[in-house]
């Protein structure tokens, strides 16, 4: 199996704040424990590593309860930072920082209105970039986007998301050409030439796997879905995450990898 062209080195993650439990979620699963959320959230850290990666953490955004959610306000390619603007205007303040912590390692870019863009909308796999068009990204941003990762010669493809937060809330790479795809997700006719990993239905959540240097980071409490990935011979790492499961978050976007 080939694997993503891209080793990450670097991540980039913000503390959760007190305030957590006041932000945006249609999941209906009550309130985060907030020392727990913390310390799932020291777990995800740890974990990133052990994979060997250098991470900043970003200090809790008094205000903004979703910014430790860092992956939708910046899209880190080998070229630049694009800072975002993201689709919900409740979080549009918390990009400030994140141009703060990225201008050193990137040349920053951004997305300009009309456009909204939220990074979980933004996968790169195979050689590819896949720019949802959800409720928080709309064409005009997808446009702006995926004019400058193509000015660096990547191509991409925009992929309608349909009900939902994200696109990476359905789909995300395991590897090279690989995709997990949450059940009636996978026949998209952007991914018609990937692999594909379908999870069984009720394992919808696992789909927001994240890989790191081929090292699989995954929600617990998926027997299934663990079972599916075996097949791909890859460490696993499994993490909890209810707390940010409560706020429609996942591993994916808490951290900016690079």
């Amino acid at each position: 199996m080939s694997m993503e062209p891209v080793i990450f080195h670097k991540a980039i993650v913000r503390a959760p704040g007190p305030d957590a439990a006041a932000g945006l979620t249609t999941a209906g699963m009550g309130s985060p424990d907030y020392s727990r959320l913390l310390l799932q959230h020291a777990a995800y850290v740890e974990a990133l590593r052990r994979l060997g990666l250098e991470v900043d953490v970003l200090p809790a955004a008094p205000g903004y309860p979703d910014a430790y959610f860092i992956e939708d306000a910046a899209v880190v390619t080998p070229e630049f930072a694009i800072v975002t603007r993201p689709g919900a205007p409740s979080r549009r303040g918390e990009t400030s920082s994140i141009e703060a912590a990225l201008a050193g390692h990137r040349p920053l870019r951004r997305i300009e209105p009309p456009g909204t863009l939220d990074g979980g909308d933004v996968l790169f796999a195979g050689g590819r970039f896949f720019i949802g068009l959800s409720e928080r990204t709309n064409a005009d941003g997808a446009r702006q986007l995926g004019a400058i990762v193509a000015s660096a010669g990547h191509p991409w493809t925009s992929v309608p998301v349909g009900s939902g937060l994200h696109l990476k809330s359905f789909v995300n790479t395991l590897g090279g050409r690989t995709l997990a795809f949450a059940p009636g997700f996978e026949d998209g006719e952007a991914f018609r030439d990937y692999d594909r990993i379908v999870l069984d239905p009720g394992d919808e959540y696992a789909a927001n796997t994240l890989w790191i240097n081929g090292t699989l980071l995954m929600p617990a409490g998926f027997p299934g879905t663990r079972e599916k990935y075996a097949r791909l011979e890859l460490p696993v790492i499994e993490l909890e995450t209810s707390e940010m499961r409560k706020m429609d978050g996942g591993l994916t976007c808490l951290s900016l990898r690079f």
